[in-house]
């Protein structure tokens, strides 16, 4: 950890310096050395460093007169000088940085063979059901999780649940003094025993403002909500070995209630079943010139994040990054709890500055973008729950014709070698014999 007086220097991530220390943002590597080392004539001097992990612009916002000594979003590097009196709230962390992390990675996978019943499965991605789903969402004046809206929200969502065919319950979730919901929506699989959860939040808050305030939510998180319907409903249209579960969580906003609460709840034996949890939260805001998705989660997520990978680059024009660094949202406790979770949100996320505000609406918005997460996101599901192939009948090939309805003849080689012919017309006719010698 950099406590210590240090010389920095930025450099792009091909580059490197022996006897550096480093750590990896993407595409620029930040090195350091002890203050009175050389490290090159850019390099500057700070008393020490430290990561800043914030949703959004949260810790930008709160201090606006820091400047970061590296900026890739989501996760800045500042000067120890600038360290706030706070550790963390709900929106941002600080915490030293350790030498030799990849904070960010620009994994570059190959694309897999294309799967035709995965294909098929992306292809029948509906931009128009989404959009309307994402649309009635974000109509709500607010979906702060103790308001009345969040239940018409929960409400919606539930029936949405009921057409496509899971079964739904709701479970309490205590928010300060208040009672706010989850919503849960359960589709056996066929006897695989495991069970794969997809997950949004739900509420929606307008940080300064507070709980009355107009908060419609549109990207934070209505496209994660609409996207756990989505992602629902393709799921609907197969059979799978495993269990799916759809899960929209209450009270994230003010401190991942709903998801802390849920993990609390569960008993060893579920959650030794749950093979993956997939979180949105936020990926419908393109921030950056080419589609740009952040897969985030931990080293016990680590496969899926593979995963996913391979999805983006088989199916999807996607670019992708990576962090082992969890923060912030539904995916987090069920990776301190050891559970295989992972998040994805839109890259480069701290430039949208409207999420937590009025102006989080539909107008700022890319529906191509959130189309793609979903196509990356439903591709991968499709190998965690293990498809079941469709079960056809037997169909009758040359032995057997059909002439037209009611009238079938079946020919079939007798002990005598000879050809034999059964008629049906209504009603089976005796075997003839056609004669003649079938050699094998």
């Amino acid at each position: 950890m950099t406590t210590a007086p240090v010389r920095y220097l930025v450099v792009p991530t091909v580059e490197a310096a022996d006897g550096a220390h480093s750590a990896r943002f993407g595409d620029k590597t930040l090195l350091w050395v002890p203050a009175d080392q050389r490290l090159g004539r850019a390099s500057r001097t700070a008393p020490g460093l430290l990561l800043v992990t914030q949703v959004g612009r949260s810790f930008q916002d709160d201090f606006p007169d820091v400047t970061p000594l590296v900026d890739h979003g989501r996760h800045l590097v500042i000067s120890s000088a600038d360290k706030p009196r706070r550790r963390s709230n709900n929106c941002w962390r600080v915490e030293p940085l350790r030498a030799g992390t990849t904070v960010v990675d620009v994994p570059a996978p190959a694309a897999a063979r294309v799967d035709p019943a995965v294909a098929d499965l992306v292809g029948e991605l509906s931009p128009t059901s989404y959009q309307a789903d994402l649309t009635w969402f974000a109509s709500l004046p607010t979906r702060h999780s103790l308001s009345t809206s969040f239940t018409t929200a929960m409400d919606f969502a539930a029936a949405r649940m009921v057409a496509l065919g899971y079964g739904v319950t709701r479970t309490p979730v205590t928010v300060g003094g208040g009672q706010s919901q989850n919503l849960i929506g359960d589709r056996p699989g066929t006897g695989g025993g495991g069970v794969v959860l997809i997950t949004a939040h739900l509420d929606s808050i307008n940080q300064a403002g507070g709980p009355a305030a107009n908060a419609p939510g549109a990207d934070d998180n209505g496209s994660g909500s609409a996207g756990v319907l989505e992602l629902g409903r393709l799921l609907s249209t197969r059979s799978w070995r495993h269990d799916v579960r759809l899960i929209l969580f209450g009270g994230e906003e003010q401190g991942l209630f709903g998801s802390k609460q849920y993990v609390a709840a569960l008993p060893p034996a579920e959650r030794a079943r749950i093979r993956a949890v997939l979180n949105m939260d936020m990926i419908a805001s393109k921030n950056t010139a080419v589609p740009t998705v952040l897969l985030e989660g931990a080293n016990v997520s680590s496969s899926l994040m593979a995963d996913l990978a391979t999805a983006a680059a088989t199916y999807t024009a996607l670019k992708v990054e990576t962090s082992l660094n969890p923060f912030a949202s539904d995916h987090v406790p069920f990776i301190n709890a050891g559970i295989p979770a992972l998040l994805t949100i839109e890259g480069a996320d701290s430039a949208n500055g409207h999420i937590h505000t009025a102006t989080d609406t539909l107008n700022f918005l890319d529906w191509a973008l959130a189309a793609e997460i979903l196509r990356m996101n439903v591709a991968a599901l499709a190998g965690w729950l293990e498809p079941i192939a469709a079960v056809t009948r037997p169909r009758p090939a040359g032995s057997v014709v059909a002439w037209g309805p009611g009238r079938l003849d079946v020919f079939a080689v007798g002990m005598d070698s000879a050809m034999h012919h059964k008629a049906f017309d209504g009603t089976w006719k005796d075997f003839e014999s056609l004669g003649g010698v079938v050699l094998s």
